[in-house]
């Protein structure tokens, strides 16, 4: 995995401001790993792809990250601060590790850890227990009962919930929750930790930011934009301080 340079940042802004974030996750991967093709990166689990993620915002926005959220008792926005390698619950799985394997209750099952083409299946599903039963019918690659085979769709509903739980452990990095307490009525909660949408709030931000640096950097000295992007960040602080 390589840094984003300023060229990068900007090209994978303007790629993926009219994108889902799914898509979004991709394509920022897509420029950090141009050792993986598209279908290689949509093809790691959730938890590898935001393991990868995670690197790369801390190469593009430090080791500290600083987000906002809102109570759910008193709708106080509260700021936070969190070290990246506080977020990091495991090491990253092995890419080439598919197959896994649960017995419960006799029912053999084979399965894979969901996706981001999984994900994207079950976009416009509204029923969080439709979209539990699609992701089954999905992951689980066979299944049987005392050697004779189990329609995905037929799995009991014990083993659904144990089958999640398995994935869950099998993919931590997927899913990482933050403790929060307001300051303002003390409630304590947990609230999902989505890099993706993390992520891109702070690259958008670093774009725009750098746009504008451009801007009154080619209005000084008539340089081109390719040039302006090619200097480092010193350099370019430097040039605006002259500039201004």
């Amino acid at each position: 995995m390589r840094p984003l340079s300023a060229y990068d940042l900007l090209k994978v802004w303007e790629v993926g401001e009219d994108q889902h974030p799914l898509d979004r996750a991709l394509t920022l991967l897509a420029v950090a790993c141009p050792e993986l093709t598209w279908d290689e990166l949509a093809a790691l689990s959730v938890g590898q792809r935001d393991a990868r993620l995670l690197t790369l915002c801390e190469q593009t926005a430090g080791p500290r990250l600083n987000g906002f959220a809102e109570c759910p008792r008193c709708a106080e926005r509260l700021e936070f601060d969190v070290a990246v390698a506080d977020l990091r619950v495991a090491q990253e799985l092995d890419a080439g590790e598919e197959a896994r394997e649960l017995v419960i209750d006799g029912l053999a099952l084979r399965f894979r850890l969901p996706n981001s083409r999984d994900l994207a299946a079950v976009l416009d599903c509204q029923d969080p227990a439709a979209v539990r039963s699609l992701l089954v019918q999905r992951c689980v690659l066979e299944a049987n009962r005392d050697g004779a085979p189990v329609a995905g769709g037929e799995l009991p509903p014990e083993a659904i919930s144990r089958l999640a739980r398995r994935m869950a452990e099998c993919d931590p990095q997927a899913e990482v929750l933050l403790d929060l307490r307001c300051p303002a009525c003390e409630h304590g909660w947990q609230a999902l930790f989505d890099i993706v949408a993390f992520f891109w709030a702070e690259l958008a931000a670093q774009a725009k930011r750098l746009l504008r640096e451009v801007h009154a950097l080619a209005r000084a000295y008539g340089w081109r934009e390719v040039d302006i992007l090619g200097m480092s960040a010193r350099r370019r602080q430097f040039y605006l301080e002259m500039a201004t």
